[in-house]
């Protein structure tokens, strides 16, 4: 009777512990899934981010050719004309 209440135990704990490895299994691949989302992600910030710093140069630059050309403007006299 003793060795059969030993047996169903270890039965049972067996059980539990597939059960667990089945779901470490499943907590491993949907953590795999995860992380290639947040890499995927990371890099299509990395692409906005080069993006905006680009635009913002441009910005700049296209800031810096209207004040030049702002500046010769002034600079013309009516003479000049």
């Amino acid at each position: 009777m003793e060795d059969e209440n030993i047996s169903q135990q270890f039965d049972e704990i067996e059980k539990r512990v597939k059960r667990l490895m089945k779901i470490c299994k499943s907590l491993e691949v949907t953590n795999v899934e995860l992380s290639n989302e947040n890499n995927q992600i990371e890099e299509e910030l990395l692409g906005k981010v080069k993006a905006e710093d680009n635009s913002e140069k441009e910005r700049n630059l296209i800031r810096s050719k209207i004040e030049g050309l702002l500046t010769k403007l002034e600079d013309i006299t009516p003479a000049d004309l």
